[in-house]
């Protein structure tokens, strides 16, 4: 509809760099830059080096998210940027250019909360979200379980990881197998030659002693050094390490956890709706498990295709879109890059 607004929206807090734009529940570009190659052979992210690549990506990015669209920055009714969490340079590089457009075009300019913004995303493919709905956000950095009341005046943090969240569990599992990085996509890809049954890893807080004071928390630290010990195990007695039956048997235990605690989150809470949002959200076995258990309790599960999962621009102009029409003040310019922001604070108050 013309009277939505049209919301662009900047994201930066890791290696990707986006630029999005849309119109109320409408996607109308999303643009991305990845610099995940220059940081493979680090097997893993590098802050520096993700900064620079954003500062190098941010304009050619935007200007092609405006071509897409058919629009330009004056036609914009607000900006939306990613304030936090994430990393702190890769942050500000962001904000900085937000607050850069914000100023020329006189527009308004909202700092938003990534994770907020992963749950956002969906409303883009399958119309407003229902709440409340429980919200299962698993990604390199966080794996959580949110409940969402109205996601424009803040979430309800249900559980979290204490140690490694799953994306940096198939990250740091994937290079012990030699598989490369990023790891969540080879292993899904290795996982489908392999047996899941075959070799039985931990599944982290789910005895019942965990459970009384972790329900919804999570812990893949100790299922990385389980594949670790068996792998070395497996080497020092020089047998074949069968590198597809171990990603099918690791990526079985995490998503065998995140399945079971999200339904029963849906289920304490009496919620009919379970959103599954973040990188992680794009495993195949993730979604084929999440369904078959959501199916056998009536519960709904909704996830965004692969390309808006990951970190994208779309995510935050869709958050955006939602405070401007709640009529959420906007930030002031002079808001903060946040890289611990709080997952309760949806955005920065005015």
């Amino acid at each position: 509809m013309a009277d939505e607004p049209l919301v662009l929206g900047i994201e930066t807090s890791c290696d990707e760099t986006g630029v999005g734009i849309v119109r109320g529940h409408t996607l109308l570009a999303d643009a991305l830059a990845s610099s995940v190659d220059q940081h493979a052979r680090f097997g893993g992210v590098v802050p520096e080096v993700a900064s620079r690549a954003h500062l190098e990506a941010i304009v050619p990015t935007m200007q092609r998210a405006l071509a897409e669209a058919q629009v330009t920055l004056a036609d914009i009714d607000a900006i939306a940027v990613t304030s936090g969490p994430g990393l702190a340079g890769a942050l500000l590089v962001g904000v900085a250019a937000a607050k850069g457009y914000a100023l020329a075009a006189e527009k308004p300019i909202y700092g938003v909360n990534h994770l907020a913004a992963h749950v956002a995303v969906d409303t883009l493919e399958h119309g407003p979200l229902p709440e409340p709905a429980v919200a299962m956000l698993v990604s390199g950095g966080h794996s959580s379980l949110l409940l969402v009341d109205d996601l424009t005046n803040g979430v309800t943090p249900l559980g979290a990881t204490i140690d490694d969240a799953a994306g940096e569990a198939f990250d740091k599992v994937a290079r012990l197998l030699g598989l490369g990085f990023p790891g969540g996509p080879v292993i899904d890809r290795t996982a489908k030659e392999g047996d899941r049954r075959s070799i039985a890893f931990p599944r982290g807080l789910t005895a019942p002693k965990d459970l009384a004071a972790h329900r919804f928390d999570f812990s893949f630290s100790g299922l990385k050094t389980a594949v670790a010990r068996w792998v070395e195990a497996r080497e020092r007695d020089g047998e074949p390490v069968p590198i597809a039956d171990v990603s099918a048997s690791f990526q079985e235990a995490v998503c065998d956890v995140l399945t079971a605690k999200a339904i029963d989150a849906c289920r304490s809470q009496g919620v009919r709706t379970l959103l599954i949002g973040g990188g992680v959200a794009a495993n195949s076995r993730l979604r084929v498990l999440a369904g078959e258990r959501a199916a056998k309790h009536g519960i709904e599960v909704r996830v965004p295709r692969p390309q808006l999962c990951t970190d994208n621009g779309a995510m935050v102009a869709a958050l955006g879109s939602r405070l401007v029409a709640a009529g959420v003040a906007p930030s002031r310019l002079d808001l903060p890059a946040d890289s611990a922001m709080p997952l309760t604070a949806v955005s920065v108050a005015g």
